[in-house]
């Protein structure tokens, strides 16, 4: 098996041979979920944390990971996830105006502006109708208008009948999750992948029927040529912190596979352009069959650039 974007290399400081791929990012996580001191070590150079506080992600600075946010979840009175253990006030902002103009207490567009304010890249709604009320379709609409109007992708936990379709008929960017409820009309999956719409992973947070579900959903999506981001939602429950080789598996088992996993990993998402001065390194080369490839790439690790050498 071949990877493109890998390379042989040599680590300057210790002399160990292997492979240097581009830096992997977690497309989904809650740092305040966890410790994320070992991240790098484990092979993560960049996270996406999809509902946090704001103004305490924007203070992180610019160490490793390298971050990127949504700030706090856009709901509306009593919708997820307000109310849980994990999701402490500051990570969840009401939208009860569906107005577009800023400055409205409670207005849509109010709410996209404290986040990208604070610094967010991306803006995150939920839309989990399993677990109380979701934005109405005024309300989604003016979310996503006032996301474009600050140059910012929108992201959304889609959960319950009819949330999928709706993220595309507001023009939303990303699913935070692979589906995982009622398996989805191949019309859907088309419209998806022809709008561009993004699904990241977390396929690793189920277990039984929606475990399958999820991957079978995400396979079908592959095939047509979707765009897939690795992410775990990190936080939510027992994971790993770093590489998880499990969701590393489950995607090969949805048949993103090859150089489209590493691609998962690599995606820059929501930032135009890859992790600067980090690379992966990882001991040996790439496995020459693709189904090694999941545990292979588990062993990363971030290491700067600079200090790979070239082995030809």
């Amino acid at each position: 098996m071949t990877l493109s974007a890998a390379r042989p290399v040599r680590r300057s400081l210790t002399a160990e041979t292997g492979t240097a791929l581009p830096a992997f990012v977690d497309h989904h996580v809650h740092l305040h979920l966890i410790d994320a001191s070992s991240l790098a070590r484990r092979g993560i150079a960049a996270v996406v944390d999809l509902g946090g506080d704001a103004v305490a992600l924007a203070r992180r600075g610019d160490g490793i990971p390298r971050v990127t946010f949504a700030g706090a979840f856009l709901t509306v009175p009593g919708g997820y996830p307000q109310g849980r253990s994990w999701a402490p006030a500051s990570t969840v902002c009401e939208v009860t105006d569906r107005s577009p103009h800023p400055g409205v207490p409670g207005g849509a567009r109010t709410a996209v502006d404290a986040q990208a304010d604070a610094g967010a890249s991306v803006i995150k709604v939920a839309l989990n109708a399993d677990a109380g009320p979701v934005p109405d379709d005024e309300t989604l609409f003016a979310i996503v208008a006032a996301a474009r109007e600050r140059g910012l992708p929108v992201v959304a936990h889609a959960q319950g009948d009819g949330q999928v379709e709706r993220t595309l008929e507001a023009g939303v960017d990303v699913l935070a999750h692979a589906p995982s409820g009622e398996p989805l009309s191949r019309r859907l999956l088309s419209r998806a992948v022809a709008a561009g719409q993004a699904w990241i992973s977390t396929l690793d947070i189920h277990r039984g029927a929606a475990r399958g579900r999820a991957i079978a959903d995400l396979r079908a999506f592959a095939a047509r040529g979707g765009r897939v981001l690795y992410g775990t939602d990190l936080g939510n429950g027992d994971l790993p912190v770093g590489l998880n080789r499990r969701e590393l598996l489950a995607l090969h088992e949805a048949g993103v596979r090859g150089d489209r996993l590493v691609d998962a990993l690599s995606d820059p998402w929501p930032a135009s352009a890859p992790v600067g001065g980090l690379s992966t390194f990882i001991p040996g080369p790439a496995p020459d069959d693709s189904a090694d490839l999941a545990a292979w790439l588990s062993r990363g690790t971030v290491v700067p650039t600079e200090e790979l050498d070239r082995v030809d």
